[in-house]
């Protein structure tokens, strides 16, 4: 299989889909690797890595992508890249349709079978692929919470942890996820007070074993999150609904009670967010005020953090890159019930239900088209 590796053009996306040593793993199986110059640059690897790993340098993107039988990018394609799409095109990469009404129809017209990091499950019905980037997310988001917290950053002049006689800030983490119990290990190290929500009881006990009484855990209500928000000083979304829109659990109005200069880090951003105020922002212009609180939506926080991320996602993804290519599309799917629930459009059908049903699509399940 010819393996496509380009470059990543989403703002400040610096990360990039396979390592050196992810290149190499592909050659040695037999397959052929074509990355576009300076893919890696910003991951701080550069051509010459590629090349002794037996990746083939081509100069644009157009080249990358007309050459490859499946190509592996991290971030959803972009309008630039719709073009380069193709019928019957692998495309193995961060999806994230459910909020991506113009994505999914450019993948279902062009006949793309797309196959997203962000569905795939494994034999305990986790998310792999999500989980290094949650990861990487949750702890992020904590520091990027303390920097806009302070006055020259636009928020409240708050310091994380307090001092000696006077009060540490108040963080509240709606959702108890990979995102959620990373964000609270970084916020109760700071010396945080740190609130946990959660809908799963069994969670919030696993959560209070862990943390001990370092945090204090709530069971998720619209009453709940209104009150807890309202004491805040620190808000983190981390909910994930696998494959769908994240629900709206903190409204505009509940802001009104949030004092002014707090901040929402809103890490479910990718899947439409869980605050009803968010809107997709960039790393060239990450935040906005809605009744006085400071927003951060970086649809891509972890492309700040690049070489981190990059080792940690392709440590994830490779095994099954791997196993597309050595078996092909249909076999490695039908041989892992987990990769085939990574598909989300096949055959310019829309084969993941919860994005037809954020979208009001048709759905279409993917083994009738198997056949």
């Amino acid at each position: 299989m010819i393996v496509g590796l380009p470059k990543e053009i989403k703002d400040n996306e610096y990360r990039v889909g396979l390592t050196p040593a992810g290149v190499r793993a592909l050659t040695d199986a037999g397959h052929k690797i074509v990355v576009e110059t300076n893919a890696g640059e910003g991951s701080g690897f550069g051509d010459e890595l590629y090349r002794r790993a037996g990746g083939i340098i081509l100069g644009s993107a157009d080249d990358v992508w007309e050459q490859s039988d499946m190509i592996v990018k991290v971030k959803e394609p972009i309008a630039p890249e719709y073009p380069r799409m193709r019928e019957g095109q692998l495309l193995f990469t961060y999806l994230h349709l459910a909020p991506d009404s113009a994505l999914t129809a450019e993948l279902l017209k062009r006949g793309v079978t797309g196959v997203a990091y962000e569905t795939i499950t494994d034999r305990k019905g986790t998310l792999p692929l999500l989980t290094p980037m949650s990861e990487v997310a949750g702890r992020m988001a904590i520091q990027v919470g303390a920097h806009y917290l302070e006055k020259m950053s636009g928020g409240r002049g708050i310091l994380l942890g307090g001092v000696p006689g006077v009060p540490a800030a108040r963080v509240v983490i709606i959702g108890g996820g990979v995102v959620g119990t990373n964000s609270a290990k970084i916020a109760v190290g700071m010396g945080a007070h740190v609130t946990i929500i959660d809908n799963n009881l069994d969670r919030l006990r696993e959560l209070d074993d862990i943390f001990l009484s370092k945090i204090a855990t709530l069971a998720s209500s619209a009453y709940m999150i209104h009150d807890a928000v309202a004491h805040s000083d620190l808000i983190i979304g981390a909910v994930l609904v696998p494959g769908a829109a994240a629900p709206k659990l903190v409204t505009r109005s509940m802001l009104k009670d949030v004092p002014n200069g707090a901040v929402i880090v809103d890490v479910a951003v990718d899947q439409g967010g869980c605050i009803e105020t968010t809107h997709p922002t960039t790393h060239s212009n990450p935040t906005y005020y809605v009744e006085g609180v400071l927003h951060y939506c970086v649809a891509n926080m972890p492309g700040a953090v690049p070489r981190t991320s990059t080792f940690a996602l392709t440590n994830a993804t490779l095994p099954y890159a791997l196993k597309l290519a050595n078996r092909g599309f249909v076999d490695a799917i039908n041989s892992d019930p987990g990769l085939k629930a990574g598909v989300n459009t096949y055959k310019g059908k829309l084969t993941y239900e919860a994005v037809a049903v954020a979208q009001g699509r048709e759905y279409t399940e993917a083994d009738s088209l198997l056949r």
